[in-house]
């Protein structure tokens, strides 16, 4: 089982590039599963058609360990299987606590061993990396972690962040920074910018995804990309990221 973690600042496109690249791969025959580690829980939409799902904490909260497997967990587009681990109620709880909680949770209801995937894809924001947010590459849960960065300067530094609480763990056995993908956004300099980040922390820009308007109309449908366009240029483009990232 690859265990893969794709940390970026909220609004980056990271749920966008994981929800295709988990398409891609599970058109090829690969048991893919995506946890949305987000509180906005929105991380599977596009797999799932728009279909509401009930998060872990949300089932947590209402029904404290009653509570199975088929009650969070639903199979989306290609079979992809999709959990959200959702968030703290509003202003009443820390976002980074609920998902050291939500992943704790999954696996003691034995989701791992349920499931049996090949491939295993933590969708996270990256705008704070404290403890919660970095459960995912600290404990054991991913492999590798790749950062989701245009070149906009916020982003940008996102990126650094997170690269650098990577860096803070390593040789720990926890999990290496597998690269950077580019998703690009046509502002000035870009590629530039995400190379001197790059520099910076000893690592690669491993693929590239070009702005496109296919991908805001699927956005928009509530699809992914390998669904609404498969013949596209565009999907080749997640093809060709989701071999080398895993």
């Amino acid at each position: 089982m690859k265990k893969i973690a794709v940390y970026g600042k909220g609004g980056i496109g990271k749920s966008t590039i994981v929800s295709n690249m988990a398409a891609a791969l599970a058109l090829e025959g690969y048991r893919v599963a995506q946890i949305g580690c987000d509180p906005k829980a929105d991380s599977t939409i596009g797999l799932r058609h728009g279909e509401p799902l009930a998060t872990v904490l949300q089932t947590f909260r209402e029904k404290k360990n009653d509570f199975a497997l088929d009650d969070i967990v639903r199979e989306g587009y290609a079979g992809v299987v999709c959990v959200e681990a959702g968030g703290p109620v509003p202003g009443m709880g820390c976002a980074g606590r609920g998902i050291i909680t939500a992943l704790e949770k999954l696996e003691a209801k034995g989701f791992y061993e349920t499931y049996r995937p090949d491939i295993v894809f933590y969708d996270v924001l990256g705008d704070v990396v404290c403890g919660g947010f970095s459960m995912p590459m600290r404990s054991g849960y991913a492999d590798e972690v790749y950062i989701v960065s245009s070149g906009e300067n916020m982003s940008i530094y996102a990126a650094a962040n997170i690269a650098s609480a990577v860096r803070n763990f390593k040789g720990r056995g926890y999990a290496s920074l597998g690269g950077v993908i580019l998703n690009r956004r046509n502002v000035k300099n870009e590629e530039q910018k995400v190379r001197e980040l790059c520099e910076d922390f000893e690592t690669k820009i491993v693929g590239a995804i070009d702005y496109s308007e296919l991908i805001q109309d699927a956005d928009e449908r509530r699809i992914t990309l390998m669904e609404a366009y498969p013949d596209s240029v565009i999907a080749e483009e997640f093809r060709r990221l989701a071999k080398i990232c895993c």
